[in-house]
């Protein structure tokens, strides 16, 4: 059974609620007290006024939610906390006014009253620890950190004021190329993360924000809270995947993520959800409906991601209705022509990076990057289509069972129409 806070986390992203207890339901199991658990989380999260989601009335829960003893106007060690900039399932992030020993405007993230358990405060210092590791233009700093009067932990970053790439890309109407010189800048970012020893696991748009410099764009990776360190130890509080434990957001999860056992994720899980990025950034869509996972079972959608095969972004883009059509309306393309433009080196980039297998993904975030580039300069890309061969297998591995009845079919055939020549002579 998947943890409270997976579980939490899965629930805030259904609106409806025949649909969000339903998916407790089959979350949860016959599990009373683990249900009552989550169920505590989303009653505060819908008290609290939730930034990041919009659950639904909690009118049927009757256990009390923790009061947020954190305001505007307050003073937490040296920042005077400002204004509420937005809220997740377990921590709160304020702006804050820093006076010395240099006067800025910081954000302040701090857990929620209530939500301070071992593992979430865990998993918050982690985050505090890989960010601190980290020193790049890309990537949200950390300024400070430390501990409130009542002993939750908070640290202090670097403010972004930015919009998720992909709604940035949309409301600036860029171009397919304008896109790829953002997204080459988020690969840059997950290289630097990587090369100190951290996975980020959550890469999705609103991870990834865009602000403005001078007037020029500039991306910022944010929210390492399901970060995964390579040998290294981010806290000293115990912290640790459960087995069975689906860690990280689905449509932009890897196969190996959907596997749920935290041994056997590495660098190359980043590269698939980059993957994912990049396919939204040029489709307008993810590889996978939205609508269809939100509706599908726990199981389904673990099935989904390991096993089912998306189809090829220009195919994506030839096949949207046309409710759809805002999908290439704001990058200065028409469908035909994106899904031509689409179609070979750029459809081969972004399979790659979406592989089942990811011994066939790019070995790094860095070679991602620099095929982008080569195709940015007009130049032959390292990723190709896959052979003949390999089309066969996956065939095959699709339709084992219908492959096989065409085999035993045909040795039957053979074996009798041999019988029958043989009768004959």
């Amino acid at each position: 059974i998947p943890s409270v806070e997976t579980i939490f986390a899965g629930a805030l992203e259904i609106k409806l609620g025949d649909q969000r207890r339903a998916y407790l339901a089959e979350a949860c199991g016959e599990d009373a007290d683990l249900r009552k658990r989550v169920e505590k989380l989303l009653e505060a999260d819908a008290k609290a006024g939730s930034f990041l989601a919009s659950p639904v009335a909690a009118a049927e829960l009757t256990l009390a939610a923790p009061v947020l003893t954190e305001g505007p106007g307050m003073v937490i060690g040296r920042y005077k906390l400002l204004e509420q900039l937005g809220e997740g399932g377990f921590g709160i992030v304020f702006m804050a006014e820093q006076e010395e020993p240099v006067r800025r405007k910081v954000a302040l993230k701090i857990i929620k009253p209530g939500m301070d358990t071992k593992e979430v405060i865990a998993r918050f210092e982690a985050e505090e620890q890989a960010l601190a590791l980290m020193d790049h233009p890309n990537i949200a700093r950390v300024f400070d950190a430390g501990t409130t009067d009542s002993g939750r932990p908070y640290f202090v970053m670097e403010l972004v004021r930015g919009k998720p790439i992909t709604d940035y890309c949309d409301q600036c109407d860029l171009s397919p190329q304008e896109r790829l010189e953002l997204f080459v800048s988020v690969c840059q970012a997950v290289q630097h993360a990587h090369q100190k020893g951290i996975i980020h696991r959550d890469i999705k748009p609103s991870n990834v924000l865009v602000t403005l410099h001078d007037g020029e764009p500039v991306v910022k990776v944010i929210d390492f809270g399901v970060a995964k360190a390579i040998n290294q130890r981010l806290t000293e509080k115990t912290l640790f995947t459960r087995f069975a434990q689906m860690v990280g957001t689905p449509l932009y999860m890897s196969p190996e993520q959907a596997e749920m056992s935290g041994l056997d994720v590495d660098t190359r899980t980043d590269i698939y959800s980059l993957g994912v990025l990049l396919y939204e950034l040029l489709t307008g869509t993810t590889p996978f409906d939205k609508r269809r996972l939100l509706a599908a079972g726990y199981d389904e959608i673990r099935r989904i991601i390991r096993e089912e095969e998306p189809v090829k972004p220009s195919t994506k883009i030839s096949t949207l209705g046309d409710g759809d059509a805002t999908a290439t309306s704001h990058r200065k393309i028409d469908r035909k022509r994106m899904s031509a433009l689409l179609r070979g080196d750029l459809d081969w980039i972004v399979m790659k990076a979406l592989e089942k297998d990811r011994r066939r993904r790019y070995e790094t975030a860095k070679d991602f990057a620099a095929d982008v580039v080569r195709y940015l300069n007009h130049k032959p890309v390292e990723a190709s289509p896959p052979s003949m061969a390999y089309r066969v297998r996956k065939f095959v591995r699709r339709n084992r069972t219908g492959v096989g009845v065409g085999i035993a079919a045909a040795l039957v055939f053979i074996l009798l129409g041999g019988a029958g020549w043989y009768a004959t002579v």
